[in-house]
């Protein structure tokens, strides 16, 4: 028996009997998977338009890329979630994870997420051996230099996790292209490193109160509101002028980002002044996934339709 199962066990919590394929998604967060790879789409796509190639000519490598990084993406989901149990026991939204009440055990999380990683990487291998690298690359910076190392210990904890959150285009243009000089997925991989940082200062507040119970060094927890409220900024000022990267690529998706950007910042300014942080949090999370899903969609249907016509 785990530890963390040993604890649900003696505050007298009864562990709910719950499906298989509930167990695996909550293990492998599939929410996450998910979001990832519309990002993952989304580099694709643009290798797809930028080298004047269709859609089906590589609908192989396609499959391949897509399998190859769902099952990454959710290895290193079960990889975080069986290192950060015993925090997770502390915080109400993640207190009933399967790894957490021992419903999956160390072993078993352990078999999951090393036989998801080898599978994922073959499968990209298959798409293409530089999509692979990233794919890997990608999983090594979550669980080690992330989870393992800054997480707990340093404010950078972002940082440095913004890294492998921007793998996924890269792994996807890999799949179509070895071009990574190109300033359309320099572009993209940009934009996702300086999204995550206000995205998770948002998550980070809204949540201020779990992650100071379970020591977890965010920003606003070690630095304040202040310091964070500031420094979200910053980002969003380099998110804008980030956006305009994507002008070789389009002028018009590069005005629609920076417009989505400069809201962004306003509402920021704004909300901050009216002195309700857990309002300011919430509304910074709820327009990063608005602001993130806009751009990455219409990416993608840029990518895809205009060679239609």
């Amino acid at each position: 028996m785990d530890k963390a199962q040993g604890n649900h066990l003696e505050a007298g919590l009864e562990l709910p009997a719950v499906s298989f394929s509930k167990v695996l998604f909550d293990t492998i967060k599939t929410g996450i998977i998910k979001s990832n790879l519309i990002a993952m789409f989304a580099g694709l796509c643009m290798a797809l338009y930028v080298h004047d190639i269709p859609f089906f000519d590589r609908i192989g490598s396609i499959v391949l890329s897509l399998i190859g990084a769902a099952l990454i993406i959710g290895s290193a989901g079960a990889f975080n979630n069986l290192y950060d149990r015993d925090i997770d026991a502390i915080m109400d939204r993640t207190k009933n994870r399967p790894t957490v009440t021992g419903i999956v055990d160390t072993r078993n999380g352990l078999i999951l997420g090393f036989g998801m990683a080898i599978v994922g990487l073959i499968t990209l291998y298959a798409a293409s051996p530089l999509a692979a690298l990233f794919g890997f690359l990608g999983l090594f910076l979550y669980v080690v230099p992330y989870t393992m190392w800054t997480k707990r210990r340093t404010i950078y904890n972002t940082e440095v996790g913004s890294l492998s959150g921007a793998m996924p285009p890269l792994i996807g243009w890999a799949a179509i292209s070895s071009d990574m000089t190109n300033m359309s997925i320099i572009a993209l991989f940009a934009l996702m490193v300086v999204w995550q940082m206000p995205h998770f200062y948002g998550i980070a507040i809204r949540r201020y109160e779990e992650y100071k119970a379970a020591s977890v060094a965010m920003l606003p927890v070690v630095k304040g509101i202040h310091r964070t409220y500031v420094q979200t900024n910053i980002y969003l000022v380099l998110l804008l002028l980030t956006s305009f990267l994507f002008w070789s690529f389009s002028p018009v998706i590069a005005i629609i980002a920076a417009l989505l950007s400069a809201v962004w910042l306003v509402l920021s300014v704004r909300g901050y002044r009216k002195k309700d942080d857990g309002v300011w949090g919430k509304t910074m999370f709820i327009y990063s996934l608005n602001h993130i899903t806009i751009v990455l969609l219409i990416v993608i249907g840029y990518s895809l339709i205009k060679p239609l016509f």
